[in-house]
């Protein structure tokens, strides 16, 4: 299964400056792409387009040659780099765990979630247990394609090394394909198949 991303152009009003201007890519089942570059050259807008959070000024996401689909289960889903804004905060965490798909004790407990935050708030949690729960909500086996927003940039040094080793092992497992946006060249250096550059003056990768 193939994910294309062919010619995107992006800015949000047609006075305002371009973020992205003819942006091609390709992420393949199973390859972990990552995205490097200086802060504001589009890394995590081209993500959003990419998931459908914003539309593109020009061009088109697709999957084995066919567009996104609108309704239903995306088989592209994005974690976000700040968790406390994916999450509803009128939802307990139960609620916001089985929002897509029901995942199995296995995957719970290889999150390193406790029960007892299943009855919580998310304004109870921290910002990593927050996480723990928006990353185990996306890791269904229908998903073909993750996008990785920074998603442990906040985090200490030991939950990020859990949170990673749990998302490259289910990564394998369902063969998903894995965009990842990071500023940490080491970490990309490490986890990722395939690094491109994104930079302010970049056509195309």
């Amino acid at each position: 299964m193939q994910l294309k991303v062919e010619h995107i152009d992006f800015r949000y009003t047609e006075k305002s400056p371009w973020i992205l201007r003819d942006i091609s890519l390709t992420i393949e089942s199973g390859e972990r792409v990552g995205i490097v570059g200086p802060s504001g050259c589009g890394k995590s807008t081209l993500a959003k387009i990419i998931a459908g959070y914003e539309k593109p000024t020009s061009g088109i996401v697709t999957i084995d040659g066919q567009p996104l689909p609108s309704k239903g289960m995306c088989p592209v889903q994005m974690i976000f780099q700040h968790p406390e804004y994916a999450v509803n905060p009128r939802w307990k965490m139960k609620k916001t765990l089985n929002e897509c798909w029901q995942p199995g004790d296995e995957l719970i407990q290889q999150m390193g979630i406790e029960k007892d935050w299943l009855n919580r708030w998310p304004a109870e949690l921290s910002g990593g247990e927050l996480q723990r729960f928006c990353i185990a909500r996306v890791l269904s086996p229908d998903v073909k394609f993750l996008l990785c927003d920074e998603v442990t940039t906040m985090l200490d040094v030991i939950t990020q090394a859990q949170i990673w080793q749990v998302l490259l092992e289910n990564a394998k497992k369902n063969d998903y394909g894995m965009l990842i946006v990071t500023h940490n060249m080491a970490l990309a250096e490490k986890v990722c198949t395939r690094i491109v550059s994104l930079g302010t003056d970049t056509n195309g990768l």
